[in-house]
Formats: structure tokens, C-alpha cells, sequence
């Protein structure tokens, strides 16, 4: 099933960079970050009321806490540099290089988390990392 729900990201992932491209036109590109994180606050907590399960939110720990708030972090930077590359450049091409991120999150999930990197894992690496420069070059 996970692999379900992460083509099913992929795709969402896919209109979400056209339909920002499309939308930002002629919009400051920190507005429009803020206004889709409205809508995507909404959604998510729509979810939480939605299957009943907002009642978790106090067994959750102090680790856990400082880690989401990170994580909220890094999504709210990633978001405003990728609507700010959007607007200046091509989604054709800023795409690509957002999609490193896979490569990056293998590296620091072997230094972080221990994951353990395969022959295929380094090949599939080496494979998007090529694949990014040869489309924006």
C-alpha cells in the first residue's frame, strides 16, 4: 500500500509544480507560499477531525515535538526557496533540482539514521544526480 500512496505523491507533487507555476504568475512569491500553506493546514487538520484522531496530539513526546517543529521548518524553507526558483525559472528545470532532494535524503538518512546504502541505491544515485544535470544543463 505504500507504494500506492507514494505514486499517488508523486503525481500530487507533479500538479502541485504546475499549477503553482501557473499560479504565481504576477504574485509575490512569499505570498503565494503563505497562501498554499493555508490551504494545506486546513486540509491536514480536516484530516485530524476528519478520522477522529486530534486526541493523540498530547501523548506525544517532547522528542517527537522538537523534531516536527523542524521538520515544519525545513518545509516552510524548502517551500519558499522552491515558489521563489519557480517564479524566476523554468519548471522544466527547477523541478529536477528540487528532486535531489531524494539523493540528499539517502546520504542523510546513511548518516543519520543508519540506513544502509545497496550497490542499487548508490547506482540509482549516481543515475538521478546525472539525470538532474544532463536536463538542466
Amino acid at each position: 500500500m505504500w507504494f500506492v500512496f507514494a505514486i499517488l505523491s508523486a503525481v500530487f507533487a507533479a500538479l502541485t509544480s504546475i499549477l503553482a507555476k501557473i499560479g504565481i504568475d504576477g504574485v509575490n512569491s512569499n505570498l503565494a507560499t503563505a497562501i498554499r500553506t493555508i490551504v494545506v493546514v486546513v486540509m491536514a487538520w480536516g484530516m485530524v477531525f476528519l478520522t477522529h484522531t486530534g486526541n493523540g496530539i498530547m501523548s506525544i513526546s517532547r522528542k517527537s515535538w522538537v523534531f516536527l517543529i523542524l521538520s515544519g521548518l525545513a518545509t516552510g524553507a524548502s517551500w519558499l526557496c522552491y515558489y521563489r526558483a519557480l517564479q524566476i525559472g523554468e519548471a522544466s528545470k527547477v523541478v529536477p533540482v528540487d528532486k535531489l532532494s531524494v539523493v540528499i535524503t539517502l546520504v542523510l538518512a546513511f548518516v543519520f539514521l543508519h540506513e544502509q546504502f545497496s550497490v542499487k541505491s548508490i547506482i540509482g544515485c549516481i543515475l538521478i544526480g546525472a539525470g538532474t544535470l544532463f536536463m538542466v544543463l
